[in-house]
């Protein structure tokens, strides 16, 4: 197995920073609202972890390709983001099926990556 390269964790963990951040704030809008309860802190557990688990696994994907010619690269990505997709999908279907879960709390930090990385740039030195 090839060794993760340091950019990959390094980036996982700003991610991970990020999306814990706004995990935090997203407890605080349910308890504001008085919809707190031990189903949002889990399902927020679960969101955080397939979002987070995506962007990891999509760096690795990535670190992957690399190493391949032009095509082989393309149809990996491929076949990377699509059981990505269907990761995310059965994190979303656990959520609504078991009822230790809130249904929102984890689909919302599913998000969070995203975010964090349109707000990269702001952050970033010159």
């Amino acid at each position: 197995m090839k060794k993760i390269d340091p950019t990959i964790l390094k980036e996982t963990a700003y991610i991970f920073a990020f999306s814990l951040i706004f995990s935090t704030l997203m407890q605080s809008v349910f308890l504001i609202i008085g919809k707190w309860s031990y189903t949002v802190l889990l399902g927020n557990l679960l969101g955080l972890a397939g979002g987070v688990g995506n962007f990891f696994l999509m760096g690795l994907s990535v670190q992957s390709a690399l190493d391949k010619t032009e095509d082989d690269a393309k149809k990996l990505m491929k076949i990377s983001q699509s059981l990505r997709l269907l990761m995310l999908l059965v994190v979303a279907v656990i959520g609504h099926l078991v009822p230790v879960f809130n249904l929102i709390a984890v689909v919302i930090p599913l998000v969070f990556p995203r975010i964090a990385i349109a707000a990269r740039p702001l952050f970033m030195k010159k």
